[in-house]
Order: C-alpha cells, then structure tokens, then sequence
C-alpha cells in the first residue's frame, strides 16, 4: 500500500454519507436503488458516494441481470475491520426498508 492509496481511503472515509454506506453494505449488500431509500438522497448522488468509495477499494461489486449490488471490500486495509466495527448499527433502516417492500426493487 502506498501513500496514495492510504491517502484515497481516509478521503473517502471522511464524509458521513459514504460511512453509513458503509455501515448500511456491513449488513447485506445492497443496489444503488435500495441506497437512495435509505439514505434519502437521490440516484447520482448515491452512486457519486459508492463511486469514491469503490475507488478507493472499500466497496465492490458484483452484477446481477441489469442491477449492480456492492459489498465491503477493504482488504488491502488492515485498520478496516475496526473502523467497520466503530459504526453505528444500521440494521433497522433494512428490516424498515424490508417491511414497506421496498427491499430488493432491484430485482
């Protein structure tokens, strides 16, 4: 890793929005569609956020049909796991997600 690429991480890091990506894929992965219910935000910004942090290979993807899920990535950071352990929990804003049907409109 160099100072770039270390440099690229803790940019990205450093925005409330990307952490609760974050926090939001630390429970199952999730489309850009499922995002913008969550967050509030809309389509380009969302993908603005996974943009950045996928650049700086904290998140990936994985193509399904015409949809596009990310996950965590962060290996190349051994500092990862911690910082995904220090975010708040996120997992009613799924199981809420879930129950007004909205869950999986990417499928």
């Amino acid at each position: 890793m160099d100072f770039d690429q270390l440099a690229d991480c803790h940019k990205a890091l450093g925005d409330k929005t990307r952490l609760r990506i974050l926090a939001l894929l630390r429970e199952e992965d999730l489309c850009v569609g499922e995002l913008v219910e969550i967050l509030k935000i809309t389509q380009p910004a969302v993908s603005q956020h996974v943009r950045k942090l996928r650049n700086a290979r904290l998140v990936k993807e994985r193509r399904q049909g015409q949809w596009v899920y990310y996950s965590l990535d962060g290996k190349d950071y051994p500092f990862y796991s911690s910082i995904l352990q220090s975010l708040p929990d996120l997992s009613a804003e799924i199981t809420r997600l879930k129950a007004e049907g909205k869950k999986g409109i990417c499928t």
